[in-house]
Parts: C-alpha cells; structure tokens; sequence
C-alpha cells in the first residue's frame, strides 16, 4: 500500500490466511509537524487529547523497521525523533503528555514512556537508513540509558533499546548495563509449572518481558539462561492459545490464583507477543515461534475469539480493543502501530 491510497494491498501467506502489507496511510493521518495523535473517533484524530511520547516512540520503532521506507516514512521517523529529543531532559528522563496547544502537562520522569523512549531511539540508532537520524538517535538513546526505573515493564522497553543498540555497537558499554539491568529487575521464572512468570500478575505487553530475558541471555556475558526466557514465553504462549487461536490476556489483566476474563482485549498485547515470538525464532531457530507470528498476524486478521477483522482495510488502522460484541473501531495510535509492527513480520515468516 502506498501512503496516498490508504488502500491495502496483500501478499500471499499459504492456505493459513492473505496477510496485508503494512500500510503507514492512517498513521500518516493521525500525525502532524509536531508528533503523533493518541486517539482518534474512528478514523478522525482527536486533537483535544494531544500526544504521548510512548506513542511517538513507537511510532519510531515501525518506521524505523522499514528496510526500505519511502520519503514519507522516512519524514515521520525524523518527526518522531525530534518529538523524543525535545521531551528528554539533560538528565535522560522523558515528559509524557504534550497538549494540542504544545504546552508539556507533566514533568520529566522514568515511567513507561521512558523505557519506550529508549526502545524506540535504540531501534533508529540500529535500523535507520539515514545516517542523521542513527546519530542524533545514538546520542539521545546513551543519554537515557544512564538511567533506571524500577517498574519491571519500563525497564523491559527501554532494554528493548538496548538490544537494538548492541546489535549495531556491541561495545556500547551503557547499552549492556541497561540490557543486564532490565533482565535482573524483571526477575526469573518460579518453579511453579501452573505459574511460572516472574510476577503475580499478567498486566500489559507481558511478552516483552520475556524477550528480554531472551536477548539478554545471547548478548550478556553471564547473563540469563535462554532457558528462562523460553520457558517464560513458552508459558505465555499455552495460557493465551484458545482452540489454535490467540486469546490475549485482557485489559483488566490477569492475577495468579483468579478468573481469567477473555475481554477486552488490546491490540500492543499482540503485538508483544510477535516481537518476542520473532526474537525467539531468530535465537533458536525453532519453527514453532515462526507458528507464533502467524497466530499473531492472524488475530489481526480475524482468528480470534470473536472471528472478526481487527483492522480497517480502508483506511489502514488498528482497531482499539476487541470486546466480546466485536472490535472498539476507534483507531487510534497505540492500535494502528501494533497493527503495524505486527504485520512487518508477516513478510519475513509468511
């Protein structure tokens, strides 16, 4: 799909399903010279709700997946980048919240959004076919990677970063420090084979930790064993497979010991559990993560609990939320970067 059409176009995948082609059309639509919107009512952006730097940071993470961009994606990733620039202090934290009016409504801080600052600079420092923009990307990545948070879902992301990094620079000395940090604060596996995961609760983007216990156990001299972050995404795989389908942990989360509820279900957990499937396919070659990102990329594509299409093949967006009545077909930010990033793979693992 080129980003004028806001058209889909498809490849080929087999019998399984007819996978799109990441389109940038709606993402193109929900950003201005300034950053990128985080909702929208349907199709149309929300102003009134401003920007949020971990959208923008994702944001940055996709375009700069591209292997080969065009002009305009290449446009928004320097957009994005300049919109993570401008909320990092000089100490390396990150503001959040930009209003419409481009006032910042809250402080510097070391939330999700920083860990994803990091995640999403890492990625265009190791992946960007524009020099200027691995650079700056660089300088701004080694800045924030001085710092720690001890959210273990911050520290996953931003050592999301820090293996982009290390595979492009692996002397990056504050990239290996972070990377070895993040896997120590998200902690190992326990011994129970009913509940294996590091925390009580499953809450959001839960593959990502796993993906970093993964990265870490290859990139680290004495870092993790590959076997703890398999098992944990091993685990992660059966509780969220429901009749071959992927059936994410919902919103509301999903604590050691109560019900499971089946809904809502959000679009960025899919999207976690594709990056990590794909990490695990690179590590260990392994055939059954390659399974993983089609169930991935076929959840978007209508397998899943509810049997219907989580994006919009007019104008190329995500779908907010999956409830049990069908999609929210809000399409906003977070969802149409999950959308996308998600189906980035579908062309490598088809």
């Amino acid at each position: 799909m080129t980003a004028t059409t806001g058209r889909l176009t498809t490849t080929d995948v087999g019998p399984r399903q007819s996978a799109p082609r990441p389109s940038f059309a709606h993402l193109t639509r929900l950003s201005d010279d300034t950053g990128l919107f985080e909702h929208a009512r349907h199709a149309i952006v929300r102003r009134e709700h401003g920007y949020c730097t971990d959208d923008v940071a994702r944001g940055l993470v996709v375009t700069s997946r591209e292997p080969e961009p065009t002009e305009p994606v290449l446009r928004l990733a320097e957009r994005y980048l300049a919109f993570l620039t401008h909320a990092q202090d000089a100490a390396g934290a990150f503001r959040n919240r930009l209003g419409h009016d481009r006032r910042w409504a809250d402080e510097p801080g070391l939330g999700d959004w920083w860990g994803r600052a990091l995640w999403g600079l890492g990625t265009a420092a190791a992946r960007s076919p524009a020099a200027w923009i691995r650079e700056e990307a660089l300088v701004a990545f080694s800045r924030g990677a001085t710092r720690r948070s001890p959210a273990p879902h911050a520290m996953a992301f931003a050592g999301l970063g820090a293996v982009e990094v290390l595979r492009r620079h692996p002397a990056h000395a504050a990239a290996a420090e972070l990377l070895t940090d993040a896997a120590t604060t998200i902690g190992t596996p326990g011994p129970d084979p009913l509940w294996p995961w590091p925390q009580e609760r499953l809450t959001y983007a839960n593959a990502a930790l796993a993906e970093v216990v993964i990265a870490a156990s290859q990139l680290r001299h004495h870092g993790p064993p590959l076997d703890d972050g398999l098992r944990m995404l091993n685990w992660l795989r059966d509780v969220q497979l429901r009749n071959g389908r992927l059936s994410v942990v919902p919103a509301a989360g999903w604590r050691r010991g109560a019900v499971r509820l089946r809904h809502d279900q959000q679009p960025i957990e899919v999207a976690a559990f594709a990056d990590a499937c794909a990490t695990a396919a690179t590590v260990t070659g392994d055939p059954v993560w390659e399974a993983g990102i089609r169930q991935a990329v076929g959840w978007f594509l209508g397998a899943n609990d509810v049997g219907t299409r989580m994006w919009d093949p007019v104008t190329g967006g995500g779908y907010d939320g999956l409830t049990p009545h069908g999609p929210n077909l809000n399409q906003g930010a977070e969802s149409t970067l999950a959308l996308i990033s998600t189906l980035q793979y579908a062309r490598r693992w088809p």
